[in-house]
C-alpha cells in the first residue's frame, strides 16, 4: 500500500514536472532581415511614435547614468530588491539590437515576456501591463522601432540570479502572478474611460510605479492597485482615493499635470515623472491625455470628493500668510528657517495659488507617510525643463544640511497638514543625500 502511495506520488511528479516544462518551453523564433528604408508607411511609422511615446520606451531604454547613451540602445540602470537589472537594445542593430525580430517576435515579447530566442524575460520588462495591447498597436510600435537608427551597444550583465536563459524559473512566477490577454472594454463606462484605461493599464503601465509589489516583485492587483509604490528612491503616490491630499486631483488638475507637467492646484511633476509629462505626454494627442485623466478622476473618486475642496484650499492660504507674521517668526526657530530659505518662492495670498510658486500644503510630499519626496526636491531642485516648464528651483544640496533639511521638513508636516509628525528625520535626510549622488548645477529663477 505504501509502495503504491509512494508511486502515485513519484508519478504525479513527473507529470507535474512535465507539464511545467511543456508550459515554460518556447521555440526561438527565426531571423528575419533587417528592416529596409520605405518598408514601412510615413503614416504608420507616425503611430508606432504615439504608442511609444505612451509607452515611455525611450526613458527605460536609454542609459541615463555614466554620461547617458544612444537613443533605445538600452542599458538603463533599475534597482531591484533582487540586484541590478539593466535594459535591453531595442534599436535595430542586428547583433545587439532587435534588428532580426519579427513583428512576431516583437509581438509575442510584449503579450508573453518571451524573447525571440524562447527564453523568459524579466517582468522588469513590464509585460504584465504590454499584455493588454492591441494587435495594431504593436504591429505599429515595431514599424516605428525598425524605422529608428540602429546602434552596436551591449548592455551591462544584470546583478541578478536569473540572468540565465532560458530562465526557465520566471516561468514559475508568471504562473502565480501573470495573466495574458489583450484589454477588454468595460462595457459599464464610455469610449473615453476605457481608452484611458486602455492606456494607464497597459502601454503607459501607470501602476508599475503607482501599486505597491509583493516579496517576488509582482504588483499587488487588484486588491492594492493604484495604493501607491516606489521608483528609483522616490514615492509614487497613491492614484486612487488613497491619496492624502486634502484637495482632490481632479481631471482637470490631472490633465494639466500629465500634459503640461504642473498642475495649478497640487504643484509640478519631479523625479521620474517629469519625463512622462514633457517628453511623452506632452508629444501624444490630447484626447489621449484626456482619457488617461478622465479614467483616474474615476479611479480616484474625485467627483465624490470634491466637495471639502475650497475649505482645504482657504486653510492653506490662510497658513501660508500666517508664516509671514512677526509673533510667528519671534517665537518658532523653524518658521525663521523655512522663511529665509523657502517661503520667497512658496509663498501665496487667497484665494487661489499663483502658477509657478507651488502650495506645499496641497502638495503630495507634505501627506506622504515618509519625507523622501520633500528631501529629494530639496536636494535635487527642479530645472526649467522639469516640472513647470521655464521656471526653475534651485538645489539646496550644499546650502542646508541634513538637521536644517529636517527642521523644515518638521515645521511643514506640522503646520501644513493635520497628520502625525515624521519620526527620524534627520536621519532620513541623510539617507536622501546618498540617494543624489553629486549637487546638480543650481538654476536661478
Amino acid at each position: 500500500m505504501i509502495k503504491r502511495i509512494l508511486a502515485i506520488i513519484v508519478g504525479a511528479g513527473i507529470a507535474g514536472g512535465a507539464g511545467f516544462l511543456w508550459y515554460a518551453w518556447y521555440p526561438a523564433l527565426p531571423k528575419v532581415a533587417p528592416p529596409q528604408p520605405g518598408q514601412f508607411s510615413a503614416a504608420k511609422i507616425e503611430r508606432g511614435r504615439i504608442v511609444a511615446a505612451e509607452s515611455y520606451c525611450v526613458e527605460c531604454h536609454t542609459r541615463q547614468d555614466i554620461g547617458g547613451g544612444p537613443r533605445l540602445a538600452g542599458d538603463y540602470k533599475m534597482v531591484s530588491p533582487f540586484g541590478a537589472i539593466y535594459s535591453s537594445n531595442i534599436t535595430p542593430d542586428p547583433e545587439t539590437g532587435i534588428g532580426n525580430w519579427s513583428e512576431e517576435a516583437l509581438r509575442r515579447a510584449l503579450r508573453y515576456g518571451i524573447s525571440r530566442d524562447g527564453s523568459h524575460l524579466l517582468p522588469a520588462f513590464v509585460y504584465d501591463h504590454f499584455t493588454k495591447m492591441t494587435d495594431a498597436d504593436i504591429s505599429d510600435l515595431y514599424a516605428w522601432i525598425m524605422s529608428q537608427p540602429a546602434v552596436h551597444m551591449t548592455r551591462r550583465p544584470n546583478g541578478f540570479p536569473l540572468s540565465i536563459s532560458p530562465r526557465f524559473t520566471l516561468a514559475g512566477w508568471k504562473l502565480l502572478y501573470f495573466r495574458p490577454g489583450v484589454y477588454q472594454p468595460d462595457p459599464k463606462h464610455d469610449a473615453m474611460w476605457n481608452r484611458g484605461a486602455y492606456l494607464a493599464e497597459g502601454a503607459a503601465h501607470c501602476g508599475a510605479c503607482h501599486t505597491p509589489r509583493g516579496l517576488l516583485g509582482a504588483e499587488k492587483v487588484p486588491d492594492e492597485m493604484y495604493d501607491g509604490g516606489a521608483v528609483d528612491g522616490w514615492i509614487a503616490p497613491p492614484l486612487n482615493d488613497k491619496n492624502p491630499t486634502p484637495v482632490v486631483w481632479t481631471e482637470d488638475e490631472l490633465y494639466d499635470y500629465l500634459r503640461n507637467g504642473v498642475a495649478p492646484l497640487h504643484g509640478p511633476a519631479g523625479g521620474p515623472m517629469s519625463p512622462v509629462a514633457h517628453d511623452f505626454l506632452a508629444t501624444v494627442p490630447e484626447e489621449d491625455v484626456h482619457a488617461i485623466a478622465h479614467y483616474f478622476a474615476d479611479v480616484d473618486h474625485a467627483a465624490q470628493r470634491v466637495g471639502g475642496d475650497k475649505a482645504a484650499l482657504r486653510t492653506a492660504m490662510e497658513q501660508s500668510k500666517r508664516d509671514l507674521a512677526g509673533s510667528v517668526l519671534s517665537t518658532d526657530p523653524d518658521a525663521r528657517l523655512y522663511q529665509g530659505a523657502c517661503a520667497a518662492c512658496h509663498y501665496n495670498a487667497a484665494p487661489m495659488p499663483v502658477l509657478g510658486r507651488p502650495e506645499l500644503a496641497l502638495n503630495n510630499a507634505l501627506w506622504l507617510d515618509e519625507p523622501t519626496n520633500l528631501y529629494l526636491v530639496m536636494l535635487r531642485g527642479l530645472t526649467a525643463e522639469e516640472g513647470q516648464s521655464g521656471v526653475a528651483m534651485p538645489s539646496f544640496y550644499n546650502a542646508l544640511s541634513d538637521h536644517d533639511m529636517a527642521r523644515i521638513a518638521a515645521y511643514l508636516r506640522r503646520t501644513r497638514t493635520t497628520l502625525p509628525p515624521w519620526t527620524d528625520l534627520d536621519k532620513k535626510a541623510a539617507e536622501a543625500r546618498k540617494l543624489v549622488e553629486e549637487p546638480p548645477v543650481n538654476s536661478s529663477h
